[in-house]
């Protein structure tokens, strides 16, 4: 998949993709950054499902999904990796509490800085990309002003930003085409944009308390339909 969507995608002789060249898929750039991204978000996931019961079939099911693929991702490691994480954790030890939304459970580090995709070429021209979501562009300068005010704000609360740490050893073409293959849901951009979306939506289901049983119950043979082997064939 990776040879196939990334033909007009960049590779440095190191074989370490180029950041921000394009992945053969319009309006997706390469991510600078994509195994920290994924194991932080991942762990947001994590975390966030722990307010729903064990009971919910949607925690269940989201709960299976992630840590499969945060084993994948943790697993696969940088060269370098090893040596980069004794530098960072002797940087966070003079002011641990600072730092101390990067430390994962593990005792690895990741955070998540944001990434967005400023511009594409095609054809020699270039072309803004606006984020994702708003079909107008005020509609997206407000949202970028919105988010200008979040950072701004997280600035003021927080005296060190992880951008201030030494960035992890980038995975090579290879790795990604591994973590690819493993998780088979397109290319590792794509699995973090599903990431992403879902972090969102562990808040909405949280909000909606889809654990809880209906107001108004469901009429007689509603689910019929969708029970496994009531509509497969006798012959």
């Amino acid at each position: 998949m990776r040879g196939t969507l990334r033909l007009l995608a960049k590779v440095q002789p190191s074989k370490i993709l180029e950041v921000d060249a394009p992945t053969g898929l319009t309006g997706i750039l390469t991510h600078p950054q994509p195994r920290p991204a994924l194991i932080y978000t991942y762990n947001q996931i994590l975390d966030k499902l722990k307010a729903l019961p064990e009971s919910s079939v949607y925690r269940q099911s989201t709960e299976a999904i992630t840590k499969s693929r945060l084993k994948i991702i943790e697993d696969t490691k940088p060269v370098g990796y090893e040596e980069w994480l004794s530098r960072v954790k002797a940087q966070i030890e003079k002011n641990p509490a600072a730092y101390s939304h990067v430390m994962q459970k593990d005792g690895s580090i990741a955070f998540s800085e944001p990434f967005e995709a400023t511009s594409e070429v095609w054809d020699g021209a270039v072309r803004e990309v606006l984020p994702e979501g708003p079909s107008t562009e005020e509609m997206a300068n407000s949202k970028a002003r919105a988010i200008r005010a979040e950072e701004e704000r997280l600035e003021v609360e927080e005296p060190q930003r992880p951008s201030e740490l030494e960035q992890e050893p980038p995975l090579d073409a290879d790795q990604i085409n591994y973590i690819e293959n493993k998780i088979g849901a397109g290319l590792v951009e794509e699995v973090i944009m599903v990431a992403e979306g879902e972090l969102t939506l562990v808040d909405e289901m949280i909000a909606a308390r889809v654990w809880e049983p209906l107001e108004e119950k469901a009429a007689p043979g509603q689910w019929d339909y969708f029970e496994r082997g009531t509509h497969t064939g006798t012959t």
